[in-house]
């Protein structure tokens, strides 16, 4: 019912800063809580962000908390993620996902994007 395409994914350097696009097609976007993954190197996917549908609600991984926003517009379909003050921790692939509910676990979400990389070095 949804696809999703991340976008925005490069290099930066520390202390830089990088915006995540992710465009969704279908007709319930602004139904869904759109969320935000990370799969460093040789480590597990881990949740990083998350918005529910009217915006009201956002929630972030202790790791990315005060650096990275969460945003969407639901008139483009679309949901961004902010990431300011990159730290080389921060190098994975970044996947864009939407679920029914609102959820930090990956088995919540029902669609997913294929991945945009990020790299920080050190």
């Amino acid at each position: 019912q949804v696809q999703l395409v991340e976008s925005g994914g490069g290099l930066v350097q520390a202390g830089g800063s990088l915006r995540l696009a992710c465009a969704a097609s279908g007709r319930t976007f602004s139904t869904y809580v759109m969320g935000w993954f990370r799969q460093g190197p040789g480590k597990a996917r881990e949740f990083v962000a998350l918005c529910n549908g009217s915006q009201s609600f956002t929630r972030y991984a202790t790791s990315v908390k005060g650096r990275f926003t969460i945003s969407r517009d639901n008139a483009k379909n679309t949901v961004y993620l902010q990431m300011n003050d990159q730290k080389p921790e921060d190098t994975a692939d970044y996947y864009c996902a939407a679920a029914s509910l609102v959820a930090t676990a990956e088995p919540a979400y029902n669609h997913w994007g294929h991945g945009t990389q990020v790299t920080v070095p050190t």
